[in-house]
């Protein structure tokens, strides 16, 4: 009974965590579509993750609790994307050791805007890769579309690096090698992964960093 009520805790707080504010609330115009929770295989997180729409746009939401530096440390997120998913504007808020990190941006025309100032360093990336979740590689596998067996060429994308919330461009590549599995290449091809996903895009597995965590039976 102490297990149960000690995992219906922690699902009620994930869940709380998820909606602190107005900007990550569900408005009357977003359709919720599916949740999902990761796991990191690499020291100690967890990742819950919601998938919307917001009439023609996208909208990937997600909680972050995993140990910063030295301290806990709580991420939330917002991507906006338009029908093609493209990045429109990002939301992040880290805290950590009572302090809080955040990043606001806007993309028009692609020109990125940090908190209102814009970054020459991203001009013209499409996608956002936000570095503590795996959510962001649906990005560019959603809106390439890539066949089977064929690479997407060299991209650069907005990279949000964590836990210090900062952003700089990354270089990136990925290789459609299944109907449902990916290469991922960055930092000029010397990290490379493979990632298994789903009908919707969505990380079931990427190598050595992430796992889907499924329901117990």
């Amino acid at each position: 009974m102490l297990a149960i009520r000690r995992r219906g805790f922690l699902l009620t707080a994930l869940g709380a965590l998820a909606f602190p504010g107005t900007e990550m609330t569900l408005s009357p115009s977003r359709q919720f579509l599916r949740s999902t929770l990761w796991k990191w295989q690499r020291g100690t997180g967890l990742e819950r993750f919601e998938l919307l729409r917001d009439q023609e746009d996208w909208v990937l939401r997600g909680t972050i609790l995993t140990w910063g530096k030295q301290e806990p440390a709580e991420a939330r997120y917002q991507v906006l994307c338009d029908p093609d998913w493209r990045t429109k504007h990002v939301d992040v808020v880290l805290q950590e050791a009572g302090a809080k990190r955040s990043l606001k941006l806007n993309v028009q025309a692609g020109r990125w805007y940090e908190n209102g100032q814009e970054r020459q360093a991203v001009h013209g990336c499409i996608d956002v890769d936000l570095g503590w979740s795996p959510s962001t590689n649906t990005l560019p596998i959603r809106r390439l579309r890539l066949d089977v067996g064929k690479s997407s060429g060299p991209l650069t994308v907005a990279w949000v690096r964590f836990p210090e919330v900062t952003l700089e461009p990354l270089k990136q590549e990925y290789v459609r090698l299944a109907e449902r599995r990916y290469l991922y290449k960055s930092r000029d091809a010397t990290f490379k992964a493979e990632l298994e996903v789903d009908n919707d895009g969505l990380v079931v597995k990427y190598e050595g960093l992430w796992e889907r965590v499924r329901q117990a039976r």
